[in-house]
């Protein structure tokens, strides 16, 4: 199978990195803002979130991988005062400078124009992008991962 995907996708990682386990305050607002902006996202369908999924690189590195219909919203969604992020986003600079290297933030945005992206599940779950725009058979979009790549749509 590969993803149902047309067009350009946008590519958000986020991520934090727990540098002082012995430290909660610091990273444990950290932790619970995502899930109330994703869950903000998943109930807005002119959000432009098309799927997300949080991930767990170790015991001290906790990242989303977020799949966008456009950068555009993606932005849009970063820059507007009626939504959780800029509470949250204000919130976590407060508590960035105050708690003094107790925990890492970093985030990652990738443009992706159509025929950019390639994918294949195979005995898989829907997963990642597949899971976000749901799936077709392979041979929809090509055999090869040089056809899936030159495909438009």
């Amino acid at each position: 199978m590969t993803a149902r995907a047309e067009g350009e996708v946008t590519v958000f990682l986020i991520g934090m990195r727990i540098n002082k386990f012995r430290a909660p305050r610091d990273w444990w607002p950290v932790v619970g803002a995502m899930p109330r902006m994703l869950r903000e996202l998943s109930r807005d369908k002119g959000s432009g979130l098309i799927g997300a999924r949080t991930l767990i690189g170790g015991p001290r590195l906790i990242y989303v991988v977020q799949y966008w219909d456009s950068k555009e919203k993606l932005l849009a969604y970063a820059s507007a005062t009626d939504g959780q992020h800029r509470p949250a986003w204000a919130a976590f600079n407060r508590r960035m400078r105050a708690a003094r290297g107790g925990v890492g933030f970093w985030h990652e945005t990738y443009a992706v124009p159509a025929g950019s992206y390639e994918n294949v599940y195979v005995d898989m779950p829907e997963f990642g992008l597949g899971k976000a725009t749901g799936v077709i058979p392979v041979g929809r979009r090509g055999e090869s991962a040089a056809e899936r790549l030159a495909s438009r749509g």
